[in-house]
């Protein structure tokens, strides 16, 4: 990439062993606190499903039985997580790039993820225009600037922007990623990158956020 999307970046790698309604709360946690731009990295230890904030309910109850199923807080299609990574980047509103598109965001992003990805050989490229709609699932439909690998969707994402700030939930799939790549893609974002983890403080509002919000039925049946 020409030129990276942040000045900075704090990165986050995080466990693979929280519950569905926490890894959405500790995003919003991130949004509401973040004063620097921040990609938090985690993986997933059992099956779970996310669908987006305007979704329907009904289209993914028959999961319950055998996933963990959280409603997000950004928008998008049906999500089947467990051997995907996902990530999720938080940019306050004091930061330069907050006034840029969501468009270009997610255009700026993707393009870290393919350059991440041709690192290890994987000859990707974005989506130039929308498919045709053909189910709920995110990943059978692409739109533009997702990443695709032999016409297949590898990567693609959600956004949610408040006045404190952009979250970007991102899942990437379907692919095998080198085991730092991670790291590769955090340094096409930003050539200052510094690792973090998560604070107490942190861990006990999203505790509080996932309890009364995305764990319950009122929040996961609203629609």
């Amino acid at each position: 990439m020409s030129q990276m999307l942040f000045t900075s970046l704090a990165v986050y790698h995080d466990i693979d062993s929280r519950s569905a309604p926490l890894n959405m709360a500790i995003d919003e946690v991130i949004l509401e606190t973040a004063t620097e731009p921040t990609i938090r990295f985690y993986r997933w230890d059992h099956l779970a499903l996310s669908f987006g904030y305007f979704g329907r309910f009904e289209d993914v109850e028959n999961h319950q039985t055998d996933r963990e199923i959280v409603r997000r807080w950004t928008g998008g299609g049906i999500v089947f997580h467990g051997k995907d990574l996902t990530y999720s980047i938080v940019i306050p509103a004091s930061d330069p790039v907050f006034s840029e598109s969501s468009t270009s965001v997610y255009e700026k992003t993707h393009a870290a993820v393919r350059a991440a990805l041709a690192t290890n050989g994987k000859k990707t490229e974005l989506a130039e225009i929308a498919s045709p709609k053909v189910s709920e699932s995110c990943f059978a439909n692409a739109v533009r600037a997702d990443v695709m690998l032999n016409g297949q969707k590898i990567a693609g994402a959600a956004q949610r922007r408040t006045r404190r700030g952009l979250l970007q939930q991102g899942s990437i799939q379907n692919v095998d990623v080198a085991a730092d790549f991670e790291q590769k893609l955090a340094r096409h974002l930003s050539m200052r990158c510094e690792e973090k983890t998560l604070d107490g403080d942190i861990l006990e509002r999203a505790r509080e956020i996932a309890d009364q919000k995305y764990g319950t039925a009122g929040w996961l049946r609203r629609r």
